[in-house]
This record gives structure tokens, sequence and C-alpha cells, in this order.
């Protein structure tokens, strides 16, 4: 019974780990070096061309939210009149 349990134990550990690890390369000093250059360029955007349309992307967002804001306001400040 025991021989069983452990062969079962072994078993489910096996499935979760594995013998063979990838080695991650650290990237760290080349994004230091990257971001800390003075090139002009603002630091929310030395991330390159995803950075860029992430920044885009919420600017609009951003802009798109205050106009509605700002027409919901007005439209709740001035109703309409019943005829």
């Amino acid at each position: 019974m025991y021989r069983h349990i452990a062969a079962i134990h072994q078993l489910s550990r096996r499935t979760l780990t594995s013998s063979a690890r990838r080695q991650v390369e650290n990237k760290v000093a080349q994004k230091q070096k990257l971001f800390q250059e003075n090139n002009g360029i603002p630091v929310h955007l030395k991330g390159g061309a995803g950075d860029a349309i992430l920044y885009r992307t919420t600017m609009g967002l951003t802009i798109l939210g205050t106009v509605f804001v700002i027409y919901e306001l007005v439209k709740a400040a001035l109703p309409h009149k019943k005829e």
C-alpha cells in the first residue's frame, strides 16, 4: 500500500517539475543602459513602438472620456424643456 502511495507521489512530483530547466538571460543591465541613455526621448517612450502605441491609446481614451464627462455634465445642467 505504501509503495503505491509513494509511486503516485513521485509521479505527481515529476509532472510538476522538469530536470531540464531553461536558463533565462538577465536583461536588467541592457534595459538600464537603454532607459538611462540621454537621447532626448521621454522615458515613457523609450521602450519602442509598443510604448508609443500604448501611450497614444491611453491619451485617446483619456480625451474621449473627458469629452463624454463634459457632455454629460452639460446635459445634466441644461435639461430639455417639456412641451
